[in-house]
């Protein structure tokens, strides 16, 4: 649009901005099937009230649509399920592995939400247990180079509760986020500090799971050797097709290796690798 190419005129775009298309072209168009300058009701909500309606548009973050129509659905959502899910095909040691580390977070404020993504236990001690995340969840949308005020973050349990979050440390530049679970102690986490080399055409996995209903999904792909269209040399690519709920979630090998956090793109999925990951969780641990 005119508006967002005058944006991005004056300031370079981030790394959220180019993998998040909803902060490229804002939530109003990116809810439509079909003709962006007209926001529609999604058919899938069933015969309830306008007022019921609105309540539940607001209550997800999303603009009003402006003219009823029982025809379209709601795109580029949070709720959107992979397009080519195939949880059902993943090895078993994998689907164990995740399941019990991939959870789904959501991001408030007051009632209103703000963002939902997916997230993955990275570590835990008696009392606590910590979430790596997208900093999409926390990153404010009057200004993107700030975190908002007044959250209140809810993390989606492997186990169906959902439970509070607590920001522990973040990093907007690389769009990550580590969130704390206090008195809860998880039995597995993620396999990130493995010695795993991952090379182009490696065959890669990528998880999400939907905050609302919790389900898992797996969407499968390979590295590939190609330039980010960021042009960040922190960041790589693979052709894994996911939705925004994958946002955050781990890109991983056939034995359930870490290899990376995904964030969103329309046609391939940029992913930050994980020795980048490593290295900032390493930082954000000696700051204490």
């Amino acid at each position: 649009s005119s508006r967002q190419e005058m944006k991005n005129k004056k300031q370079e775009p981030s790394i959220c901005t180019i993998c998040d298309p909803e902060l490229n072209s804002g939530l109003e168009d990116t809810i439509l099937e079909s003709l962006p300058s007209i926001r529609r009701w999604p058919y899938d909500w069933g015969f309830v009230s306008l007022d019921a309606r609105r309540d539940k548009f607001r209550s997800r973050g999303y603009p009003l649509p402006v003219l009823e129509d029982n025809g379209k659905r709601l795109r580029y959502s949070f709720e959107e399920e992979f397009s080519e899910d195939i949880w059902n095909k993943v090895t078993k040691r994998a689907a164990s592995n995740m399941s019990r580390v991939v959870v789904a977070l959501a991001s408030f404020r007051g009632e209103a939400r703000l963002f939902a993504c997916t997230g993955v236990f990275i570590d835990c001690n008696r009392f606590t247990t910590r979430v790596l995340t997208s900093g999409n969840l926390i990153r404010s949308n009057d200004d993107e180079s700030k975190v908002a005020d007044n959250l209140k973050i809810e993390v989606h349990l492997p186990d169906k509760r959902h439970v509070p979050g607590m920001l522990q440390h973040y990093d907007l530049h690389y769009n990550v986020a580590v969130i704390i679970i206090n008195k809860f102690r998880c039995t597995r986490t993620a396999i990130i500090d493995n010695k795993v080399k991952t090379g182009t055409h490696s065959e890669v996995l990528a998880i999400g799971r939907v905050y609302e209903s919790g389900k898992l999904m797996a969407a499968s792909g390979v590295v590939i050797n190609k330039e980010n269209e960021l042009d960040c040399k922190d960041l790589r690519i693979s052709t894994c097709q996911i939705t925004k709920a994958g946002i955050g979630g781990p890109l991983i090998d056939s034995n359930a290796n870490f290899i990376g956090m995904n964030f969103y793109g329309l046609e391939e999925t940029p992913y930050t690798p994980r020795d980048t990951i490593l290295k900032l969780l390493e930082n954000f641990d000696a700051e204490g």
